[in-house]
């Protein structure tokens, strides 16, 4: 045990003294916070989720859902909590992406945040979205400009959206639990920016084997109307064990 003399000790003074004790003492402290960046589909293009800053900085713009880590807490609990404090869900594809921590990135104090992206379908869950924090679901090709480097992240969180998709079939996660190929179709063109031709995209996504056909069909989009498909979900668990690759 330590003690503690009000005076120098062969030249050390007090506050050396304290630090010894306690490395950490003599550190500046910082906020840590996480940011979801919150996809979602609705059948016909990729959406971002956002809500109207409440407070100053940056009162009314656009910005992530975010939130300060609590105490008795890990970083993938804090993102699990803001997350459900949006949406009220749980158990559902959220993955850590990228640490920000640029000393002006907050005007308000040093924020370091970990922001993560979750993928849901908007369509079933629009619902439930909390309206205390003024949330809309907003078309990816139509995004405002987000306060401090929320754009950025959402960059990131796209490209990397991306890179999944390529190797694995996690777009499915915006879908909902049966859904036509032109929408899946959609889907992957949100993703990804680009029209892929039908019949090849057709051709490739079936070639996979993860997906069952139903007697169903839908006829919003058109009198004739399209198959419904629903995932093969054991089919579904082995391309996201091993990987596959989807390129057309």
């Amino acid at each position: 045990m330590y003690k503690i003399h009000l005076f120098p000790i062969f030249g050390i003074e007090f506050n050396l003294i304290v630090q010894m004790i306690d490395p950490y003492s003599k550190n500046t402290k910082h906020y840590l916070a996480v940011d979801c960046i919150i996809f979602g589909f609705d059948t016909v293009e990729l959406k971002l989720l956002c809500i109207k800053r409440d407070f100053e900085p940056e009162k009314g713009r656009w910005t992530l859902m975010g939130g300060f880590l609590k105490e008795n807490e890990s970083i993938d609990e804090a993102a699990d909590r803001v997350l459900f404090e949006l949406t009220g869900l749980n158990d559902i594809f959220l993955e850590q992406l990228q640490a920000y921590g640029d000393k002006e990135r907050d005007h308000a104090g040093r924020v370091i945040s970990i922001a993560y992206y979750a993928l849901i379908n908007s369509v079933k869950f629009e619902d439930i979205i909390s309206k205390d924090f003024s949330a809309s679901w907003i078309s990816i090709n139509q995004l405002p400009e987000l306060i401090f480097d929320h754009s950025e992240m959402v960059s990131k969180a796209l490209r990397r959206l991306q890179r999944r998709c390529r190797s694995q079939p996690i777009g499915f996660e915006l879908l909902p639990e049966k859904f036509t190929l032109p929408q899946l179709q959609n889907l992957y063109e949100g993703i990804f920016d680009r029209e892929y031709d039908k019949r090849n995209f057709r051709k490739k996504i079936l070639s996979l084997g993860i997906l069952e056909k139903l007697e169903e069909k839908e006829k919003i989009s058109s009198k004739k109307g399209a198959f419904y498909y629903q995932f093969d979900k054991k089919k579904y668990d082995e391309l996201m064990d091993s990987g596959f690759n989807f390129e057309i």
